[in-house]
């Protein structure tokens, strides 16, 4: 068994064992890789004396085999099996055994585990026509999800091999209070009751995962126990319980375990059941812990059938994909961020390695709903290469919804992260850099002059209702303080209208620093802005440049003793002046410019050669001029 398989590629094994037994020793371990996959290993080696007395096939060789012929939801999942030398090796899903975490346990999650043992047995009995023979705690494991494996099938046979003998010979090492005082009698008609040693051990089990239980915490649960002790532990055979009847039995038939059953049957529904079950399911998962919720349902609330219905797309995948807000009290998920964290994204960073179309574009559709609860090595390592899959798609619409998905990622990871390539800053800021240091250095002062603060504020916001979308040209921006990557084209043609509300601003801004830089009094403050509004009113803006008359510059300055507006605009006319230009000899190329009629060296230099009147609009640095 297991002799022709090798070990797992990747497969990394714990050196410390979670849990050692007369059989086996149980190890963690791990498969490395872009998706790592955790699973639990056990161990056996001939030296141990219980695997020797026990012999040829062992133990866990047995376990093994019985594991990977009988595939049930709660059955511990096989995945492989090998020998190495002298040892043999099992690998399984990742689990815990139930004795480590039994502690911890709530009565809903054991109410839960129970069932899902009970369920598995009936498998056994009803489907596989085998006995466990074993049933106790060290036999159940607990997976990741909370919920309970059954395992510990070294003992399981069919019914036609239980006789006395066999039953001897393992006797030594089974549970022992699991054991009835009558067995050898009940051994006698085993074959007209071959359930009967797996019916009076779940008993057992069932008193002792919940003999320290609270009455209130599940319906039905006193009672529960009672029919544990009186119908699956008599030994009147003739009263004897089935197993099939617990399941109607109030402790597993209440609500929660109501939903659960619905989700893991949810294939054999009709739509109007599917339809009717989504549309009050939200309510009902409200009543119940969050965490246990979380533990016992996260995995079927996010299956691909529950994923794919319409009812539940509309009233149930918003609550389940939106982690409750810590500032908002009203917020309506299920989930806390915690809660979310730990139980929830493990689930949805597997579902982001499925190529399943439908399921990619429900995630990245209401990715910006839990996109902030991921971890920043989660979203880089194992979200982002999986959306970039996607915008190669052929769909036109997964790629434009994954486009979108990836501008969710650039605040947390960065442009350079989620887009690659190099970047520069090719876009300026045009808005009025004066105005945002001013507010820049208010802010600063602001504790320690809060009335001022608040009176310099008032004169920036009026100073910004009526400056334009972008300065004027004439040093309207300060060029210093921004940094261009490219040389900007000089092209203001379009904003001239601008140019005298650009003046009018510009006195406001003048006058703001004069009163930042003079310790002035409230008094002074508030008259300065009077001041301000009053002129700033009487201007009229200029809607076009072509209609100012510049005859009357002069007068349009006199009415303002604070500042001329037109002083560079004044031209500035001089003599004309002679120069003289020496004779500067060239070497000749062939783009010279020969005159036909005259090649004397004596050219007068009123004399067109060929360049006519437009010579001083070129560039001629081989002239050198003297005055």
């Amino acid at each position: 068994m297991g002799a022709g398989q090798s070990a797992l590629k990747g497969l990394e094994i714990e050196e410390k064992a979670v849990e050692i037994t007369d059989f086996w020793t149980h190890h963690s371990a791990n498969i490395e890789g872009t998706n790592p996959v955790g699973l639990s290993v056990f161990i056996s080696e001939p030296s141990l004396h219980s695997t020797a007395s026990f012999g040829k096939p062992t133990p866990l060789e047995k376990n093994a085999k019985n594991l990977m012929i009988h595939r049930h939801p709660n059955i511990l999942k096989y995945v492989s099996s090998w020998s190495k030398g002298s040892k043999f090796f099992l690998a399984t899903e990742k689990v815990k055994p139930l004795v480590q975490v039994i502690g911890t346990e709530t009565t809903l999650q054991i109410c839960i585990g129970l069932h899902n043992i009970l369920r598995a047995l009936l498998f056994l009995h009803e489907k596989a026509l085998s006995s466990h023979n074993n049933i106790c705690s060290s036999s159940i494991y607990v997976a990741e999800d909370g919920s309970w494996k059954l395992g510990g099938l070294e003992y399981l046979c069919q019914f036609s091999e239980l006789t006395t003998n066999y039953f001897r010979k393992i006797k030594t090492y089974r549970y022992e209070k699991a054991i009835s005082p009558i067995e050898d009698e009940l051994l006698n008609n085993i074959s007209s009751d071959p359930i009967v040693i797996d019916r009076y051990a779940f008993g057992v089990l069932a008193e002792d995962v919940l003999r320290l239980k609270n009455d209130d915490d599940v319906p039905g649960l006193k009672e529960f126990i009672e029919y544990c002790k009186q119908e699956l532990k008599t030994s009147d055979t003739s009263l004897v319980a089935s197993l099939s009847s617990l399941l109607n039995h109030s402790f597993f038939s209440h609500d929660f375990m109501k939903i659960h059953a619905f989700l893991t049957e949810l294939p054999l529904k009709t739509e109007t059941e599917k339809k009717e079950f989504f549309l009050n399911i939200v309510e009902k998962l409200e009543s119940f812990p969050e965490k246990i919720v979380a533990e016992q349902l996260g995995k079927l609330l996010l299956s691909r059938l529950v994923l794919l219905d319409p009812t539940a797309q509309e009233k149930l995948l918003p609550f389940i994909l939106k982690p409750k807000s810590q500032d908002d009290l009203k917020d309506q998920g299920l989930f806390t961020v915690q809660t979310f964290k730990e139980h929830l994204i493990p689930k949805l960073l597997q579902m982001f390695c499925v190529r399943d179309a439908s399921i990619r574009l429900l995630l990245i559709s209401h990715l910006n709903l839990f996109v902030h609860v991921f971890e920043k090595d989660e979203l880089k390592s194992r979200v982002l290469p999986e959306l970039l899959v996607g915008i190669k798609d052929t769909d036109d619409y997964l790629v434009s919804t994954t486009l979108h998905a990836l501008a969710e990622l650039v605040p947390i990871l960065g442009a350079a992260t989620v887009i690659g390539g190099q970047r520069g800053k090719l876009f300026a800021d045009g808005r009025p850099m004066k105005i945002q240091r001013l507010r820049k250095s208010i802010n600063t002062n602001s504790s320690n002059n809060n009335s001022n603060n608040h009176n310099l504020n008032r004169i920036t916001d009026s100073s910004m209702l009526s400056l334009p979308e972008r300065p004027s040209p004439d040093g309207g921006e300060d060029k210093e303080e921004t940094n261009f990557s490219y040389a900007e084209e000089e092209n203001w043609s379009d904003w001239e209208t601008q140019e005298i509300e650009g003046k009018d601003n510009q006195l406001i801004n003048r006058t703001i620093e004069t009163i930042e830089n003079s310790d002035l009094q409230n008094s002074n403050l508030e008259t300065k802005i009077d001041e301000i509004k009053s002129k700033n009113k009487k201007k009229p803006i200029v809607a076009d440049i072509s209609e100012l008359d510049i005859k009357h510059s002069k007068s349009i300055c006199q009415e303002s003793d604070d500042f001329d507006f037109f002083t560079d605009m004044e031209p500035v006319i001089q003599k004309p002046q002679i120069i003289q230009v020496e004779k500067v000899f060239q070497t000749k190329t062939i783009f010279d410019v020969k005159s036909p009629t005259n090649n004397s060296a004596d050219n007068s230099p009123d004399e067109d050669n060929g360049w006519g009147d437009d010579l001083n609009d070129w560039d001629i640095d081989t002239v050198e001029v003297k005055e």
